[in-house]
């Protein structure tokens, strides 16, 4: 049988449905016992290198802390919700922006700690 290079290989794979693409993988798993998608090869050389961080955050609120109504104000005004949506929001808990610049993400957090909320960028 004739070895196939990358290049062919990718356009088979390219041709193949999702379906058929698992059970190639499934093929590989029983044929040489590993699971190819849980194999991470490393370049040489890049065994120090940092991992590629996402430039941008969450906030997310966890508390709202003893000026809760400050709180939901703020958030309702970074946001764009309604009173009771900012409030939910606050009360619950989750994402008061979600994928914004870290220094955006910062400056969102520092003005909701400053009012005594919880916040976590993620």
């Amino acid at each position: 049988m004739a070895k196939l290079n990358r290049e062919d290989f990718i356009a088979a794979l390219k041709e193949m449905t999702i379906l058929e693409v698992k059970d190639l993988v499934d093929a590989m798993k029983d044929e040489f016992g590993i699971d190819p998608t849980a194999v991470a090869v490393a370049a040489p050389g890049a065994a120090g290198a940092a991992v590629e961080e996402n430039p941008n955050k969450n906030v997310v609120i966890t508390a709202a802390g003893a000026s809760k109504i400050k709180v939901i104000k703020a958030v309702k005004d970074l946001t764009g919700l309604g009173l009771k949506e900012a409030k939910a929001l606050v009360d619950g808990g989750g994402v008061v922006k979600e994928q914004i610049p870290t220094a955006e993400a910062e400056e969102v957090k520092a003005q909701l700690e400053e009012l005594g909320a919880t916040i976590e960028l993620q």
